[in-house]
C-alpha cells in the first residue's frame, strides 16, 4: 500500500520485456467497479476472495511481472502460490513514509479511519513477517527511487539466473 510496487513493477517489466500486471487493476477490470466500491458492497472478505482468484489466474503465466495489492499476503494460499510460481520481491517501506505517500489517496479503503498512520503501523506489524516469509528478496524501498530499485533487482535477477 504505497510502497511503489506498481511503479517499480512497470519499470522492471519494461527492462525485462515482459508483460506487466497489477492485481488490483485486474480486479477493477474484471468487476467494472473501483476497489472502494467492492469493499462497500462485499466487505474486505469479498475483496480478498476476488483477489485470491485474480492471483491464481495471473500466476498461471510465469513470464510476467506482477504487482500485488498490499494485503495479498494475508491469505496463506496467495503466499504459497506467489512464492512457488515466481520470484517475489518485498519492497519494505516504513509506515510513516507510507502515510506520506498515501494520505491524500481516496482509493485506499483500509485507510478511511480516524488515524490512518496508526492503521498503517498496525498493518505493517501484521504483514511484514508474512511478506518476509513469502519473498525471495527484501528491498528497503524507503531510500531509493524506483529506478535505483529496478537496477538493483535486475542485477539480483541476473545473478540468480546464472546460478
Amino acid at each position: 500500500m504505497g510502497a511503489g510496487k506498481t511503479t517499480v513493477g512497470r519499470q522492471l517489466a519494461r527492462r525485462l520485456t515482459r508483460p506487466f500486471f497489477d492485481s488490483d487493476h485486474e480486479i477493477v477490470e474484471r468487476t467494472g467497479v473501483p476497489i472502494p466500491t467492492i469493499f462497500e458492497i462485499e466487505g474486505e472478505e469479498g475483496f480478498r476472495r476476488r483477489e485470491a482468484q485474480t492471483i491464481h489466474d495471473l500466476t498461471l503465466d510465469d513470464n510476467i511481472v506482477l504487482a500485488t495489492g498490499g494485503g495479498v499476503v494475508i491469505n496463506p494460499e496467495n503466499r504459497q502460490r506467489l512464492h512457488d510460481t515466481g520470484w517475489v520481491v518485498y519492497l519494505n517501506v516504513s509506515p510513516v513514509l507510507l502515510y506520506e505517500r498515501t494520505r491524500h489517496d481516496r482509493n485506499r479503503p483500509l485507510l478511511h479511519v480516524e488515524d490512518p498512520l496508526a492503521k498503517l503501523e498496525e498493518l505493517h506489524s501484521i504483514r511484514d513477517p508474512l511478506y518476509r516469509e513469502t519473498a525471495h528478496i527484501v528491498v528497503d524501498g524507503s531510500h531509493l527511487v524506483a529506478s535505483g530499485i529496478v537496477q538493483y533487482l535486475l542485477r539480483e535477477f541476473n545473478r540468480l539466473c546464472k546460478q
